[in-house]
This record gives structure tokens, sequence and C-alpha cells, in this order.
């Protein structure tokens, strides 16, 4: 029972804010939001056209491996429907390797400083690097440690709603949105990680066969 709710909060927290968090982005423009004194948008619109634009395909990659995660998540997906596993697995993987690469260059411009540069950095290069194993191990038909690097690679994609969730509890304590956001970015992904590294530890068993992407 246990297993099942964490499944489903992990899918329906994904598919939310996959959906939900860059809706203001797809209905405004950057001038628009920080005229509406969204924080966010107001550390990038005065940056040059370039950074923007990664930001909107940072925004894009990131959203569509985090929208398809909970079908890579699912065992019976992966038992009664291959193909889709793999499918989406494909698109998963090219949704990373763009919103990884996007995230990298943004690192630098983020709204937390060197702080942020570091945390955000190195989310974007250990998400690209998991991301690549977990290829390089299917392509070898290493299944078990496919998913290994898999569960690891989705411990950062859900950072995005780890983030948000952070941030909740942290703008009332601090009061300022931007004080918040100095503290998230190795908030945001590290316990994730922790806890996969754990769970991988402690029932090795129960990461088992799984079709190929």
């Amino acid at each position: 029972m246990r297993r099942t709710v964490g499944i489903w909060w992990l899918a329906l927290t994904a598919v939310a804010i996959a959906v939900l968090a860059p809706l203001p982005y797809v209905g405004q423009s950057l001038a628009s939001l920080a005229a509406g004194e969204s924080d966010m948008a107001l550390n990038y619109v005065d940056r040059p056209a370039w950074v923007r634009t990664f930001l909107y395909i940072h925004m894009t990659g990131g959203g569509i491996a985090l929208l398809l995660s909970p079908v890579q998540l699912s065992a019976r997906i992966r038992a009664r429907v291959p193909r889709l596993h793999r499918m989406s697995g494909r698109i998963v993987l090219c949704g990373i390797a763009v919103g990884g690469v996007a995230g990298l260059v943004l690192a630098p411009f983020n709204l937390a400083g060197p702080v942020g540069a570091a945390g955000f950095g190195l989310l974007a290069v250990l998400w690209l690097v998991f991301a690549a194993r977990g290829f390089q191990a299917i392509r070898r038909r290493d299944v078990t440690v496919h998913r290994q690097w898999m569960l690891r690679a989705f411990a950062l994609t859900y950072a995005a709603v780890t983030l948000r969730l952070w941030l909740g509890v942290l703008v009332p304590l601090t009061g300022d949105f931007r004080t918040a956001y100095g503290i998230v970015p190795f908030l945001a992904w590290v316990p994730n990680l922790l806890l996969v590294e754990w769970l991988l530890r402690r029932q090795p068993g129960r990461v088992r066969a799984a079709p190929a992407v």
C-alpha cells in the first residue's frame, strides 16, 4: 500500500508540475510576467535573447522528461506494453539531453547567484551523466544497471517538483521569495538522490529486468 501511494504521489505531482509550471510562460510574455512582479521573469526579462531562448528550451525539455517519467516508473507498462516504455524512454532521454544542456547554460544566470550556479550547474551535469549512463547500459542490454541509472536520473528530474515544494515551505518562513530561492539550489535535488541511493542499497533485488529503451 505504501509503495502504491508513493508511486501515485510521484506520478500525480510530476504531471501536475510538468503541466502547470510552464503555463504562465505559454500564456504571457516574460515582459508581462515581469510587470506582474514575477521574480523569475524579472531575472530573465532583460537578459540577452539567447539566454531567454535557452530558458524556454530548458522548460520544454525538462517538462517533457517530467511528464513522461511516470510512464517509465510503471512496472505494469513495462511488462504489458514494452513498446510504449521504449518509445517514451527515448523521448525522456531526449528531454533530459535538451533540458540538461539548457540548464547548464542557464546556471550562471540563475536567481540565486553563485550558490545557484553551483547547485543548478551540478544538477544539470549529473542529470546528463546519469541519463547517458542509463542509455549506455541498455545498449549493452544490462537492464538492471539501466534501471539504476534511470532511477537516479528521475531523482534529478523530480527536482522540478521538490524545488517548488521547498519554496512552498521556505517562502512563508523567510518572508521573501529570493531568500527562499537562495536556499534551494542543492536542497531541491540532493535529498532526492540520497533517497534513491538508499533505496537501491536497501532493496537491490527490487531492481529487476525491464524492457529496453
